[in-house]
């Protein structure tokens, strides 16, 4: 369906919406009624922009949430070609979750949306991308000389975003986001040894 400039916003807006909802501390039983409510509009408009109802809209969430997840670790996330690198991206991660609380996108989206056809799907994109750009760095700073040719890359980028992932649940849970820093500041000085 080709949406005007009004349209796409409005669109947005719902995607926006609902997901601040869901990141929310209770978004248990999220109906259509909360997410129209929430972003001031009617059953129609919602209907309008997500014919399949709630399971489209919660897919344009996974979406959504999945790309920021990205793209607030940019430029870091593309540039690790250095320690002064490698140091920005662990700070903008920090910086990230340190902001957000326990409101984790990710996990709001793991948990909330897991069960919508093509969410799964859509976090296991979230997370080959996001393995892979940690991966090209690991090979990049191989490549110059920086990190022992020995290290398996893709697995050492498999610990990152598990580790991440793991540390944010910690955050999640007890408000506090040491443990996160933790596994950002050792597996970055695994990759220095």
């Amino acid at each position: 369906m080709a949406l005007t400039s009004k349209g796409r916003a409005t669109r947005q807006r719902i995607i926006e919406g609902a997901a601040a909802y869901l990141r929310s501390d209770d978004p248990a039983g999220v109906t259509l009624d909360d997410i129209r409510a929430i972003t001031g509009t009617s059953k129609g408009q919602i209907f309008h922009y997500f014919p399949d109802g709630k399971e489209e809209l919660f897919l344009a969430v996974a979406r959504y949430e999945a790309d920021r997840v990205l793209d607030d670790q940019q430029p870091h996330l593309g540039a690790l070609t250095s320690w002064p690198a490698w140091e920005r991206w662990r700070d903008s991660v920090i910086a990230r979750y340190r902001a957000q609380g326990r409101s984790c996108p990710l996990g709001a989206l793991m948990s909330q949306v897991g069960s919508t056809p093509g969410a799964a799907e859509v976090v296991t994109t979230l997370l080959t991308q996001w393995q892979t750009q940690v991966c090209r760095g690991i090979a990049e700073m191989q490549a110059a000389g920086l990190v022992r040719g020995s290290v398996d890359a893709e697995r050492v980028a498999g610990a990152f975003i598990a580790g991440i992932q793991g540390g944010v649940q910690v955050l999640r849970s007890t408000g506090e986001i040491g443990h996160l820093e933790a596994v950002l500041d050792t597996l970055i000085d695994h990759l220095r040894s």
